[in-house]
């Protein structure tokens, strides 16, 4: 197993902690991104790898930025341990994004990742995007 916490990400400050690692939750509607509508890209806050892009976002008014789809293999589901919801997780440093949930009839997809915009950073479709800070997968 590999120290996660040793390792050389993104610099976070305090909140940006509490929520990446410590699985907080940012106060509904006051998130950066929960009203935010522009062509590009979202990524992990904690490495830059690249998770859902602007075309999935949608308003689920729900007070924190909703997609209802992910870039392949770039989120790990996680079910919370008293099992009544499921965690999404970046797929490469594993910090916390939000949780999931499924069966709401938003959109067709009938998919919503409920994400803290604290947890990503935007990367307009004109710039390019940063270089992932790769670490070991999991074993799952």
């Amino acid at each position: 197993m590999y120290n996660l916490l040793a390792m050389q990400f993104n610099d976070l400050n305090a909140e940006e902690k509490h929520v990446i690692e410590d699985k907080g939750t940012e106060a509904p509607f006051t998130g950066e991104y929960d009203d935010f509508y522009v062509p590009g890209t979202f990524i992990c806050r904690r490495c830059n790898l690249p998770l859902f892009t602007s075309k999935a976002k949608f308003d689920a008014n729900c007070g924190w930025p909703a997609f209802d789809d992910n870039f392949p293999d770039a989120v790990d589901r996680i079910t919370d341990e008293d099992g009544s919801r499921v965690e999404i997780q970046c797929a490469n440093c594993h910090a916390h994004l939000g949780h999931v949930f499924e069966g709401e009839q938003m959109t067709e997809k009938n998919t919503r990742h409920c994400v803290n915009s604290i947890s990503i950073k935007f990367i307009s479709e004109e710039d390019d995007l940063p270089e992932v800070i790769k670490t070991p997968r999991r074993d799952k």
